[in-house]
């Protein structure tokens, strides 16, 4: 059987146009790590941002209800107790409160808009984000292929995937 002779020595010296491949493929990576923790982070305060905003519509129906179920025992009082000044009382009492009660719904709206707003805001940051991981990560892919091939092709279009990742990036997080 032939042996088959591996050699594990490197010569980086000879190789300096690899050298600078590698500290760009360093470079890319540590860039990559940044825009995949602000993606992460981004998702999450999207997460959170739409669950305040669920508890917000909940607490909407709630005063809803309320302003619902007191406009009907308004109405049931002044029609089953006539013109008599207790239940007068009693459904001025309950027309008071119903309205309390929509002016509360009326600001919790807003509220649960609001947050909406911001869980869709988040959401297409963490879009523009996920993209500029995306192409970062295929620049550190095709960047790492020149070890593979020594073909310095595959550094450029390295290059240039990174870059536009890193606009894409950074358009992440100005939004």
């Amino acid at each position: 059987m032939a042996e088959v002779e591996i050699s594990t020595e490197h010569d980086h010296a000879s190789d300096p146009f690899g050298r600078r491949v590698g500290v760009m493929v360093g470079a890319i990576g540590i860039i990559l790590a940044v825009v995949t923790i602000a993606s992460h982070r981004a998702h999450t305060a999207t997460v959170i941002a739409k669950t305040e905003a669920n508890d917000e519509w909940t607490f909407f129906q709630a005063k809803k209800i309320r302003e619902h179920l007191l406009d009907v025992g308004a109405g049931l009082a002044t029609a089953l107790g006539g013109e008599r000044d207790n239940v007068r009382d009693l459904a001025k009492g309950y027309l008071r409160d119903r309205d309390r009660y929509k002016g509360e719904a009326d600001v919790i709206e807003a509220a649960a808009r609001a947050k909406e707003t911001q869980s869709a805001a988040e959401e297409r940051r963490a879009l523009w984000l996920d993209v500029g991981e995306g192409l970062l990560e295929l620049g550190l892919v095709l960047s790492s292929l020149y070890f593979l091939s020594k073909r310095r092709f595959f550094p450029l279009f390295g290059a240039i995937a990174a870059l536009v990742g890193v606009v894409v990036g950074i358009a992440g997080f100005m939004i």
